[in-house]
């Protein structure tokens, strides 16, 4: 992995979802190049556990809390300016899949909570760093969306919904909020974390053998370029959804095969 020592040194970021897969390992990236970060999730102990690995109370702070949550917004957006200063940085990476199946068959109540999580929480988050920072300072947000979000992802189809309705927030906010704040997003394809492992697990080979790279993603591949976007070298970038799949949508796609069950 090759890192910018110092590129986000003064700035501040927060990441939802961020104790461990993708969104931890967005966070180390950023406080590895000299950002301050706020890290949230629900899990207390796991969110502790995660600022430790950042360095402590110095480097990283952590907000336990729901994503979907108004007051949690709140204080945590709170919390950054009081602790670092600013919040000059998003990453809106809490996701959730709880259903799985045709949509024909879907539960509508269950449906409505991935909405709520997936697309309304991401616009509640920079609805709240625009008021309370970035619409005087400006800053530069990435949200975590999916390939299934780009192409039919057959027993996964609302989530990846849900991910469209994102990647379409993501450029209605540009066009919104730019010149003085860029928000752009990434989808990824399966990136082997606790989220994805029913994708995965028992059936590796067979999954990677449909990418072109031979293999399938880790949470570094999607943090780098999390990282990039938020950085001045992507100081002409937004409103743009960057897929990073080791090549898998020009064979086709992944296949669904069994639910994701779990949350960020």
């Amino acid at each position: 992995m090759v890192t910018a020592p110092g590129r986000f040194t003064g700035r501040t970021a927060i990441v939802t979802g961020a104790s461990r897969g993708i969104g931890l390992s967005v966070a180390e990236r950023l406080a590895g190049e000299g950002a301050k970060v706020v890290l949230t999730a629900r899990g207390p102990e796991a969110l502790a556990a995660a600022v430790e690995k950042l360095g402590g109370p110095e480097y990283a702070v952590g907000v336990p809390g729901r994503a979907d949550d108004p007051d949690h917004r709140a204080a945590t957006v709170a919390r950054a300016i009081e602790t670092f200063g600013s919040v000059d940085m998003l990453v809106n990476n809490t996701g959730i899949n709880p259903v799985h199946g045709p949509l024909i068959e879907l539960d509508l109540p269950a449906a409505r909570k991935v909405v709520e999580v997936n697309c309304l929480a991401a616009l509640g988050w920079t609805q709240q760093v625009y008021r309370a920072w970035m619409a005087e300072h400006g800053g530069s947000i990435v949200n975590v969306s999916s390939v299934a979000g780009v192409l039919p992802a057959p027993g996964i189809g609302f989530y990846g919904a849900s991910k469209a309705m994102l990647n379409h927030l993501t450029e209605e906010l540009a066009v919104e909020l730019g010149p003085g704040i860029r928000v752009n997003a990434v989808a990824p394809a399966v990136v082997k974390t606790r989220f994805a492992s029913k994708l995965y697990e028992g059936r590796e080979d067979v999954a990677a053998a449909a990418y072109p790279l031979a293999r399938l993603g880790v949470p570094a591949d999607i943090s780098g370029a999390v990282a990039f976007l938020l950085s001045a070298d992507a100081g002409w970038i937004t409103g743009r959804v960057l897929v990073i799949d080791g090549g898998v949508t020009l064979t086709g796609g992944p296949d669904a095969g069994e639910p994701i069950r779990a949350t960020r």
